[in-house]
């Protein structure tokens, strides 16, 4: 293991802002931000009751800002990591097009409106849920847990689990056992999509000393573990059904997607564990994406059709 990578105040800092409005965009991790979007409608969606669509609109472009908030703080702690890591060294700091002070106050800036707004207009049980969110990806991954444990993704996965749970109580104002298995399925889907990623990333977290579990425990045991936590996503994923609130249709496709994730999962655990193509853990990492995708949009189709069917009727 790399000794631990020193943060430096000066990473990425310029004289003068020569940002770019995209720039400031990148800031917000778009890719990230899509799926939070993305399962934050699937809660908003299929919760009982209903919500005044311009109210909703602001919900969901809440819940999107605060996310972009949480990428952004992250992106100014990890400035120093991201320099050297190839995967991110042409993010906006790293790459001197913005500074870490002005990353930083963006970050908070967006944080506080997308909270206020978000409990102002819609409700505080959700502005407290996403403000809760943005602290713990802000500070308790990205400040603690990264650089101090394996088990950084684990915990730390409870953060992107949250949008969902989000969205309900934007619709409800309550945390239900429902919302609960939304949170469930991202959370228990996180160690094997990212220890996937980690698996052919492996270099670039030894260079800067973050202890990943491929770095941290070999790559065998993070095989092992991915199809361990494989094992358990698949039947979590059906549980919307299981539990009533989801119809056959989610029923049939969530048993079918979880086959298919324990497939790629049984691939990668049969991968030779100093396979230098870690083409198994690559399939592997895109498909759980592709799962994600599938298992909420199904959602969302089941509880829109019926109201689409009777405009159209």
């Amino acid at each position: 293991m790399a000794e631990t990578f020193e943060r430096s105040e000066t990473t990425g800092s310029v004289a003068a802002s020569t940002a770019m409005p995209s720039d400031y965009f990148e800031l917000l991790k778009p890719g990230v931000m899509k799926l939070v979007v993305f399962t934050a409608i699937c809660g908003l969606v299929i919760a009982p009751g209903s919500l005044h669509p311009v109210l909703a609109l602001i919900a969901i472009l809440c819940i999107a800002v605060g996310a972009g908030a949480s990428g952004a703080l992250n992106m100014w702690f990890d400035a120093d990591i991201d320099a050297v890591m190839t995967r991110t060294a042409k993010r906006p700091i790293p790459s001197g097009r913005v500074s870490r002070q002005e990353a930083l106050a963006f970050g908070l800036t967006l944080s506080f409106f997308s909270v206020f707004v978000l409990g102002v207009l819609v409700n505080w049980l959700s502005a407290g849920l996403l403000a809760f969110t943005i602290f713990f990806y802000a500070v308790i991954y990205s400040m603690w847990l990264k650089r101090s444990t394996p088990q950084n993704i684990v915990i730390g996965g409870a953060a992107g689990a949250f949008p969902p749970m989000i969205g309900w109580a934007a619709v409800t104002n309550s945390v239900s056992l429902e919302s609960l298995a939304l949170f469930a399925i991202i959370f228990i889907w996180t160690p094997p999509h990212f220890w996937a990623l980690a698996l052919f990333k492996a270099g670039d977290y030894e260079k800067v000393g973050v202890p990943m579990m491929p770095n941290v425990a070999g790559n065998r045991s993070t095989q092992n573990q991915i199809f361990a936590y494989s094992l358990l996503l698949a039947p979590v994923g059906v549980l919307p059904y299981v539990m009533g609130f989801a119809g056959p249709a989610y029923g049939i496709v969530s048993a079918l997607a979880g086959a298919a994730f324990l497939w790629f999962a049984f691939r990668c655990w049969r991968m030779p564990s100093d396979d230098a193509a870690m083409v198994p853990a690559k399939r592997l990492f895109a498909y759980s994406i592709v799962y994600l995708f599938v298992l909420f949009g199904t959602l969302i189709l089941e509880a829109a059709l019926p109201g689409l069917a009777a405009m159209l009727g």
